[in-house]
């Protein structure tokens, strides 16, 4: 999984990077800090992994991970080239979604880029951008179907239809994400790889005052209310407390979070939304080698969670025995889970859940 954070430049972009990948990318007041993306690795956190290597005494534990780009600060006039632009939606086309960090402070010591604070304002600034490209990108295929359409054939013509009205959507300023697009369509619209069709979630920076109650913020309550509209999510953040829980030990940050009120840190909160976003689940596997977690799309049969530890499983696929992690924590043991009948034979329709301890069967 490979989330893009965007934003402009000076809204805690590369603190918020910095913070939950310890990458430790520049940051500083002045806008185009960032010019090539930085990219940070993250492990997913999964207290599962913990308790299955208690159980297991295996010679290692692989978390899944999650990869991280800071992307350049945008500006007006991208799609143009202006700035980092062309570097910029570049660099966004090849991520899976996308972060787009929001100030939502106000701080007389850090500049804007446009001077006064209004979130709405910002993401209509990216977004903008990001409209434009895909207009250019959408009338140069138009073209090419056209072209194609001379043959006669019906489905060029229903091509046309489909991509002018998607154009006329992106003419009205809005992003393809926040289309009715009809379920036969989605698969085509997703090859289209247009930047505003992209899964996204916006990151409310918020001050360390304003963490203990949200409510007072006057920012959040707008940006709350646009991704409303558009079918979009936000969470809230306080970059700089990030920066400084990334430096304590699991027992200082248990306590530091306790203190401000907070259940769980940044990190945990952005990788639980971005798996939500992009309809990701994991499963599990254990044994005395590796315990280990696999991320895979919510609706993978079996054969294929399988193909993703190697291809000879998918290729060679017997069976899938499978217990719930729930179920083999409560048995206390695998063995113990057997002998209550708890692990589960399945099949090549089987669909893979959250949380399955999966031992695949197969021969090549």
């Amino acid at each position: 999984m490979k989330l893009g954070i965007i934003g402009l430049p000076n809204v805690g972009k590369s603190t918020l990077f910095n913070a939950i990948t310890k990458a430790g990318a520049e940051s500083a007041n002045y806008p185009f800090c960032t010019i090539e993306p930085n990219v940070g690795i993250v492990s997913v956190p999964d207290e599962r992994l913990n308790r299955l290597a208690e159980m297991f005494r295996p010679k290692k534990v692989t978390p899944a991970t999650i990869e991280f780009v800071d992307i350049a600060g945008l500006v007006k006039g991208a799609s143009r080239g202006e700035g980092l632009g062309n570097k910029f939606l570049s660099h966004i086309r090849e991520v899976d979604a996308i972060i787009h960090v929001v100030r939502c402070f106000d701080d007389p010591n850090v500049v804007h880029v446009d001077g006064l604070i209004d979130p709405i304002r910002d993401i209509e600034t990216i977004n903008l951008e990001l409209i434009f490209a895909d207009i250019e990108l959408l009338e140069k295929k138009i073209d090419k179907v056209k072209k194609l359409a001379k043959s006669g054939e019906k489905k060029y013509h229903d091509e046309i239809e489909f991509l002018n009205s998607v154009l006329r959507h992106l003419e009205l300023n809005l992003p393809v994400r926040s289309m009715d697009i009809e379920p036969e369509w989605r698969k085509y619209t997703a090859g289209l790889f247009l930047l505003t069709y992209k899964p996204l979630l916006y990151c409310a920076n918020i001050s360390e005052n304003d963490l203990a109650n949200t409510a007072d913020n006057r920012y959040l309550k707008k940006l709350e209310d646009y991704a409303n509209k558009e079918h979009s999510e936000v969470m809230v953040i306080c970059a700089k407390i990030e920066e400084e829980i990334i430096q304590l030990d699991d027992d200082e940050k248990e306590l530091f979070l306790s203190e401000m009120g907070i259940n769980e840190s940044g990190l945990e909160q952005l990788i639980k939304k971005s798996y939500k976003l992009l309809g990701l689940i994991s499963f599990l596997t254990a044994g005395e080698k590796e315990v280990r977690a696999w991320t895979i799309v919510n609706g993978t049969k079996a054969p294929q969670a399988a193909g993703k530890i190697h291809s000879d499983f998918e290729r060679g696929f017997i069976r899938a025995e499978v217990i719930s992690y729930d179920e083999l924590i409560k048995a206390g043991s695998y063995n113990a889970a057997k002998e209550q009948g708890l692990v589960r034979s399945e099949g090549k329709d089987y669909i893979m859940k959250d949380g399955d301890v999966t031992l695949f069967r197969f021969n090549v």
